[in-house]
């Protein structure tokens, strides 16, 4: 892989893959098995000419019916299907680094256009070392809030990481059938 040049890279679209690629040698490297990537604030005013969007990226979020929207989403997907195919590239035992993890994808509204966050989606991708069962749609929609935690997946994913803990933010039990 080429070195990339100094400083930070004018087009969004070079930085996202850098941002991935970075990612993807730390766990190759096995530097680190946890990241945070935020591709982009959700009040942002971020441009998306590339796609052929006007709108900047929050107004366009309140379109979110839009062929507009409905472009930058699949673009942030897109980034996902990046650094998973990247590391479903890299050997490691008898699989792949994305064999071996669980990247989650998760954005913090249902509905821009009505700022519903009752609801969000969450994709993963991996099996987490065969922990997690993949190809499957989960809805916890009518499972009461109670029950419906996004801490406690992401206690359920700790868990499985082998950081047995009983809690975590406002989740006392991991999600349940997850």
């Amino acid at each position: 892989m080429k070195r990339p040049d100094n400083g930070l890279p004018e087009d969004i679209r070079e930085h996202m893959r850098l941002m991935c690629d970075i990612i993807a040698l730390a766990f190759q490297t096995d530097r680190t098995r946890i990241g945070t990537l935020l591709l982009c604030r959700d009040i942002s005013g971020l441009f998306y000419p590339f796609l052929g969007v006007r709108k900047a990226h929050h107004s366009g979020s309140h379109d979110d019916r839009s062929d507009d929207w409905e472009s930058v989403s699949r673009y942030y997907c897109s980034q996902l299907a990046y650094l998973a195919t990247r590391l479903d590239a890299m050997p490691e035992g008898d699989g792949t680094v994305l064999d071996n993890s669980c990247l989650l994808f998760v954005n913090n509204m249902w509905s821009g256009s009505r700022h519903d966050s009752n609801k969000v989606p969450v994709l993963t991708v991996g099996s987490l070392a065969g922990t997690l069962e993949t190809g499957r749609v989960l809805d916890y929609s009518a499972k009461g809030d109670a029950n419906r935690k996004l801490c406690g997946m992401y206690l359920s994913i700790m868990n499985r990481m082998g950081l047995q803990a009983n809690k975590f933010g406002d989740a006392t039990a991991p999600l349940a059938d997850f």
